[in-house]
């Protein structure tokens, strides 16, 4: 039978309770939602939705073409003017997603001859990326400045360590100072993705590398989505300008792909804006996620302290994270369930997404419906 094994896979997931399955979820869901990754409440603020719907009407519904055809207009390169600004870098690129743009990083910053030294908890966008490059690669431990110190002393030649900021699963900060001391120390240079920083961590949600004093570093390259704190679609690139021009004529991601849509560009912008006149939401976040890691600990589960704005809750296997995900669905609450392979240590998860604009009443709401449901 022609894709006869894709059969044996699904029978194979089905055991091991590792399916999945698309769930459409209605415009006026009444669900509290602590499974989106909007941590700043933005995506459907009035004046980010207005922006996307004016930038439709100016630009059309699409871009029309690549970045390099006729798919940049004056809005992108606006928006990467004021991403780089805000975010204390030299230059910008937008792309069509946080995914396209680690895989433009990663394989145009780590060509043939070269090591490329990858944190094991790494999101998936980031390991594509190292197996698409034409490098060497290594995996080192988790958050561990002294594993990349080691890789990259075993290598003569021209090296960047990968890494994210805010690791995906258990919410947890990766030791950037130390990173790039260990890179400086070999003329490495680091790529990291501050995709759960931006908009959460640093002065005003300026992100994780600027408070970690890396903003604008010569040797500092930082990726990042438009789809989370920013509540609109797409990624950027931040880096020295002559990264971002080397990433425009070598990075395929960039130079083959569909620009970003007008309205994703015009909701992100108008997003970013809102955030500099409002720096508090970024401190809000990070207060709410706190007090779900202090609530959900007090009612004796097992919730890893968040260093930004992801929550995790163990769970006892994959089957248990799923039914308990259901059950707090069936109680009104919406929440993340992670499984394997998904999660890098084997270990299943509830993930929550703390919101800034979650009042102390939908905290203690969340924390007693995943108490309630607990297996």
């Amino acid at each position: 039978m022609v894709f006869g094994w894709i059969d044996e896979q699904a029978e194979a997931r089905r055991r091991a309770g590792l399916v999945r399955t698309l769930r459409p979820r209605p415009a006026d869901s009444p669900l509290l939602d602590l499974a989106s990754n909007d941590y700043l409440g933005l995506a459907r603020h009035p004046e980010v939705t207005a922006a996307a719907a004016e930038a439709a009407r100016t630009w059309g519904g699409g871009s029309t073409g690549s970045r390099l055809v006729t798919g940049t207009t004056a809005l992108h390169t606006e928006l990467e003017r004021t991403l780089a600004a805000f975010c204390g870098f030299e230059a910008a690129l937008v792309f069509s997603s946080g995914y396209a743009a680690n895989l433009a990083a990663v394989t145009a910053l780590g060509p043939h001859g070269s090591l490329i030294v990858s944190d094991a908890g790494n999101h998936a966008s980031l390991i594509d990326g190292c197996r698409l490059a034409r490098g060497d690669r290594q995996v080192v431990g988790h958050a561990d400045p002294e594993a990349v110190r080691k890789a990259l002393a075993a290598h003569a030649g021209p090296a960047i360590v990968v890494s994210d900021t805010v690791f995906s699963v258990d919410g947890d900060r990766a030791p950037l100072a130390a990173l790039a001391a260990a890179c400086r120390e070999h003329g490495a240079g680091l790529v990291v993705d501050d995709a759960h920083g931006l908009g959460v961590l640093g002065d005003g949600g300026r992100g994780a590398p600027y408070a970690a004093g890396l903003a604008g570093a010569e040797d500092v390259v930082v990726t990042a989505t438009l789809s989370k704190s920013l509540g609109s679609q797409g990624g950027v690139v931040l880096g020295p300008a002559r990264v971002i021009e080397h990433l425009v004529n070598a990075a395929r991601t960039f130079i083959f792909d569909t620009g970003l849509a007008p309205a994703a560009a015009g909701a992100a912008l108008a997003a970013l804006r809102l955030l500099e006149r409002e720096p508090e939401r970024a401190a809000r976040a990070r207060a709410v996620a706190a007090e779900l890691h202090a609530q959900l600990t007090a009612a004796g589960l097992e919730a890893v302290r968040p260093d930004a704005a992801v929550v995790s809750v163990r769970a006892p296997s994959p089957e248990q994270a799923v039914r308990w995900a259901a059950d707090c669905r069936t109680a009104g609450l919406a929440v993340g369930c992670f499984r394997p392979p998904s999660v890098p240590d084997g270990i299943s998860r509830l993930r929550l997404t703390a919101r800034a604009d979650l009042s102390g009443a939908e905290i203690e709401r969340a924390v007693r419906v995943i108490g309630e449901t607990r297996p």
